[in-house]
């Protein structure tokens, strides 16, 4: 039988989502309480592969497991694994069912802190000067729609295609945060905080509208600007359709 968990996770202390060796990752640490709580080993795969210290608000892995799911297997997983992993809900799944290519969009916000603030500069990107967001906006208006992505994608990638169809792209301002939405059917390694770190630049005034969307049509990675830190970005949904769950 196939499941889905349905987690959250801060990024912080994680080599990103990933097993890889010499280096600690929520997928290790996901595989090591699930093999201890069901007494067997358990592989999971996740719906994508979040960077170092990326952290994630809801994210979902898929795992196999023959025996009989216990009842209060999230309140156990949630006592056993560490403060800054939490376990949601337990999906029943079907057979085929895949966290990662049955996902249909992913949404990830990205968070800006304008000034210091000694209370969450491990969880945004703090800037100490204002932003142009009615420009910011402007721009990520051209991110909308079927295309080539390459200019914000990391390079030397294992991808087919850097083609993604962005649906939603928009900043909003409350106080001195700021908060960027971005939904997809797919993202490439790095793409968020590429996208970001060059909407800033457009904030600045050092990209205008125009050199915005050139920077796109380029479809070369070295055009745009450098990455926004990891800390500020948050993976905030993945999409599933209903048919591959079970009695839900």
């Amino acid at each position: 039988m196939r499941y889905f968990l349905e987690l959250a996770y801060n990024g912080k202390n994680y080599y990103g989502w990933q097993v890889q060796p010499n280096q600690i990752s929520v997928q290790e640490v996901l595989e090591k309480s699930l093999s201890t709580l069901l007494r067997e080993n358990i592989a999971i795969t996740g719906a994508g592969r979040t960077d170092t210290g990326v952290h994630a608000k809801k994210m979902f892995a898929h795992f196999d497991f023959e025996g009989k799911i216990p009842d209060d297997l999230v309140h156990r997983m949630n006592s056993f694994l560490p403060k800054d992993i939490c376990i949601y809900q337990i999906h029943k799944v079907t057979a085929e069912a895949h966290a990662r290519f049955d996902a249909k969009g992913r949404t990830y916000h990205y968070f800006v802190q304008i000034g210091k603030d000694p209370f969450n500069f491990d969880a945004a990107w703090q800037i100490h000067f204002d932003l142009n967001v009615e420009k910011m906006n402007q721009a990520a208006e051209y991110l909308l729609g079927t295309k080539d992505f390459s200019s914000f994608a990391k390079i030397h990638t294992d991808v087919k295609t850097h083609i993604c169809d962005v649906k939603f792209a928009k900043w909003e301002k409350s106080g001195k945060e700021l908060k960027f939405t971005i939904t997809a059917d797919r993202f490439l390694r790095n793409m968020v905080r590429a996208i970001v770190g060059t909407l800033v630049d457009v904030g600045k005034g050092k990209i205008s509208l125009e050199e915005f969307n050139t920077i796109i049509a380029q479809k070369d990675r070295s055009f745009a600007s450098g990455s926004a830190p990891a800390q500020g970005l948050y993976l905030a949904d993945v999409k599933y359709p209903k048919s591959i769950f079970i009695n839900e």
